[in-house]
């Protein structure tokens, strides 16, 4: 079987229809895989997309690739497996229909046989359509990774091979295999399949085989029950990995088909009187909700970008992540396994009433059992899945139809694998929005009329009623059954309902699967306090495009400013909620975190920017302050400047220059934080945390000396597949980077590489991800390079007023 990378030699251009001419503007342009068709589309504050997508417009979009198809292929059975193609994708050969996927976050093929023109080119056709159908920023196109297979008749197709291990020891492992074959000759086979698992470390550890006869045009499964003796076990702290070879051999024992699949064994377990226990070990999940964007890059899906943001992830303090609101890409499951991160996968964030104009709610009672099929077939050999969710704040939830669906869906999960927990993110306010909109008006009554019908606005103005309601006669009667279909009770925004529901629900278990980040010092002490609260998952842990503006600040004395709810005006771009921003930098809430999980016992130092002393706020439930860990600032000596110290401690002593500037108790205003009102003045700031007198730890900021343009690759050799991500800095000599002396840079790269994107964590801008140049944020940008082959490449970063500052790079096979 050849399987095979099929990235370059694409075009694509928007879908023109029949009876449309074509101009200049619509000529295809070449592409390589994968492609977000609109990340560089021109974004404008009247766009109907608007704060949903950070004002980037929407379209139908075509991709072309012209190929050949050898004689030999004729013997042959030949597909593309497309990993994810955003949305409704059409794909056509030789202008003849070939499949139709609706949903563009589910893998599928396409076979090509019947359409094939052999010893002749070939032309495939992909159509992509996003407008309107989402809450937040999808990308469109062929965003994720895309194979050619060619095969023969007989053969394994796409996750084939699927791994259980429902009976794990300290001392052995039962693994169950399953191998479905494939055939598509006109005749019957009887072909043999074989087994073999490699332990962590590469070894052969057991194998096996079985004989499997499959009827022409049908499928048939093949299993196999291998004992592993003395396993090493999967989980966060030693996320071990086996695998399974697989071969498909004739009738006269020639191989003709072979697959590999990753797995890891472990057991899982959930009460409400212990928690949640992998292989018996008591776990609290620290989690973070993510998007499926990658910053700079768009929606564009590289196993490179998301095992860095799953590793830098995990360093920030999770361990685990849940997909929001969408399945997740292979590539981050295939990082959650590598390092280590639990992972609760979600199926939708829709089920039969929309959200937006244009969503798959009106499909979802035709095509979910396809929906189910393809998450789960995705999911099933990736230890790090422990749960599913099957939906996110779904409107008709708190409805006998809805409490239906629930467990129609819930039951469909568990028929495809009952090895894994079934969860659903229920907000109790969403599922009753009509009745809960009566509320919230008369907590606010002097919101803008406009906000009326934007629910995070709601929740978010709701206050201290947002908690009643969660916990009030009507949510609890009106979520009963869907909870009840559950494994585990995801609450979002409602851990009001954890005490409560110790009393009312005893054998529920609860899992907060989405929560405002402000909040974390109270939600993480329930979790800690309560057994039945499995862990918490954070809004967000990595920022996004999209939603623009809900974690924002905003000065509300600024010339002209209008409140606009939890929606950012035109320029935002990103969500602005991330404890890491889109490149990858630690914000100073992930420090915050970090501290409260009791992962950290170095105090943090947060500074709010001096130009901005004792101006009025206006924030969200999803903001966090506007600092930066920087005692380097464009503010005269003597500026009024307020200081913040996070610690796990009993009190703060702050120093500048050795000399004290006064001690202040930890926990006054905000658990685990300590606020100081000082001046601003260059030199050495130091925080000293004690508890009970003695000093448990104490951090340092300093202000930079005379600063240079800096850039640093993260890995200066990286394989021909991957991406380069080079970091750009103003700082000094030392490493010190100014808070705010921000200016304009150029990014140029020689050789086999390019430029993929370019971008910093400024959540409101007009700046493009694509272009050369960029403004720095808070000191810092970061660029992305893609190579072009193997060889090397030398990134050039330019800015008036300093010396260029220049990275080699090494593209390796």
């Amino acid at each position: 079987m050849i399987r095979e990378p099929w990235l370059d030699g694409w075009t694509v251009g928007p879908k023109l229809g029949a009876f449309e001419a074509a101009t200049a503007e619509s000529a295809p342009r070449p592409v390589r895989l994968p492609h977000d068709a609109v990340r560089d589309l021109p974004r404008s504050a009247d766009g109907d997309q608007g704060v949903h997508t950070g004002y980037v417009p929407g379209g139908v979009f075509e991709y072309a690739k012209t190929f050949d198809a050898p004689d030999q292929w004729r013997e042959r059975t030949v597909r593309v497996e497309f990993e994810g193609v955003y949305r409704d994708a059409v794909v056509f050969l030789n202008g003849d229909a070939v499949t139709h996927e609706p949903n563009g976050y589910n893998a599928f093929e396409a076979i090509l046989d019947p359409y094939l023109r052999y010893g002749e080119p070939n032309r495939i056709t992909v159509e992509a359509r996003a407008h309107r159908d989402s809450r937040w920023y999808s990308g469109a196109g062929i965003y994720r990774p895309v194979h050619l297979v060619v095969a023969d008749p007989v053969h394994l197709p796409l996750d084939a091979t699927r791994i259980t291990t429902p009976d794990v020891d300290a001392d052995r492992a039962l693994v169950h295999v399953a191998t479905r074959v494939r055939n598509g000759s006109r005749h019957t086979r009887t072909l043999r399949v074989a087994w073999t698992i490699e332990s962590p470390d590469g070894a052969d550890v057991v194998a096996g085989s079985a004989p499997v006869t499959v009827l022409p045009g049908t499928e048939s499964v093949a299993r196999i029950r291998l004992a592993v003796e003395s396993p090493a076990l999967w989980s966060d702290a030693s996320p071990a990995l086996h695998r399974v070879r697989t071969t498909l051999a004739d009738e006269h024992g020639d191989e003709i088909d072979a697959d590999a699949a990753a797995f890891g064994i472990r057991r899982i377990q959930a009460d409400p009187q212990r928690g949640l226990r992998i292989n018996g070990v008591p776990v609290n999940l620290r989690g973070a909700c993510v998007h499926h964007d990658s910053g700079p890059l768009g929606a564009a899906t590289f196993a490179a970008a998301e095992d860095r943001r799953v590793r830098l992830l995990k360093a920030a303090g999770f361990n685990a992540l849940r997909s929001a609101h969408n399945p997740m890409s292979r590539a981050m499951l295939d990082a959650c396994d590598r390092h280590g991160v639990y992972v609760m996968d979600e199926l939708t964030d829709t089920w039969t009433r929309s959200k937006v104009a244009f969503d798959a709610a009106p499909g979802f009672a035709e095509r979910w059992r396809h929906d189910v099929d393809a998450l789960v077939a995705k999911d099933l050999n990736h230890p790090s899945v422990i749960m599913y969710s099957i939906g996110n704040e779904i409107l008709e939830l708190a409805t006998p139809a809805g409490a239906a669906w629930s467990r129609r869906l819930a039951e469909a999960v568990r028929e495809r694998d009952d090895t894994r927990l079934v969860t659903n993110g229920i907000n109790g306010i969403i599922a009753n929005l009509d009745r809960m909109a009566d509320i919230a008006a008369a907590e606010a009554d002097d919101r803008p009329a406009d906000e009326a019908s934007d629910p995070n606005t709601m929740m978010a103005t709701m206050g201290e009623t947002m908690a009643r309601a969660n916990a009030s006669e009507l949510v609890t009667a009106t979520t009963e059954e869907s909870a009840s279909v559950l494994d585990v009770v995801g609450f979002n925004y409602a851990e009001s309902r954890y005490e409560l529901d110790r009393e009312l629900f005893p054998h529920r278990v609860i899992v907060g699967s989405e929560t405002f980040p402000s909040r974390i010092e109270r939600m993480w002490q329930l979790v800690e306090d309560l057994p039945q609260v499995i862990g918490d998952f954070t809004w967000t842990g990595w920022d996004y495009l999209g939603e623009a503006g809900i974690g924002r600040v905003d000065y509300t004395d600024e010339p002209g400013y209008v409140p606009t709810g939890t929606a950012g005006p035109y320029p935002h771009l990103l969500a602005g909620c991330g404890d890491l921003d889109i490149t990858g930098h630690r914000r100073p809430v992930s420090y915050y975190r970090e501290i409260v999980f009791g992962l950290r016992t170095e105090p943090y130092l947060a500074v709010h920017p001096p130009r901005h002393h004792g101006r009025p706020t206006a924030t969200t439930p999803w903001s966090w302050d506007d600092t930066v860990s920087s005692w380097t600032w464009d503010a005269a000596p003597g500026a009024p400047v307020t200081v913040d110290v996070y610690a796990r401690a009993d009190e703060v002593e702050l120093l500048r220059d050795g000399v004290s500037l006064g001690i202040a108790e930890v926990g006054a205003d905000k658990a685990f934080r300590a606020r100081f009102e000082t001046v601003y003045r260059p030199g050495e700031l130091v925080a000293v945390a004690r508890t009970d007198g003695r000093e448990i730890g104490r951090t340092m900021l300093r202000t930079a000396g005379p600063l240079v343009l800096t850039a640093v690759a993260e890995a200066s050799e990286v394989t021909a597949d991957g991406l380069a991500f080079v970091g750009v800095t103003l700082a000094d000599a030392d490493g010190v980077v100014a808070g705010d002396a921000d200016v304009a840079i150029t990014v140029t790269v020689v050789g086999s590489g390019e430029l993929a994107g370019l971008g910093t964590g400024r959540i409101r801008t007009e700046e493009s991800f694509a272009g050369a140049s960029v403004t720095t944020h808070d000191g810092r940008a970061l660029a992305i390079i893609r190579p072009t082959g193997h060889g090397e490449a030398t990134v050039t970063v330019t800015a008036a007023g300093y010396a260029p500052a220049r990275v080699p790079l090494t593209f390796r096979g």
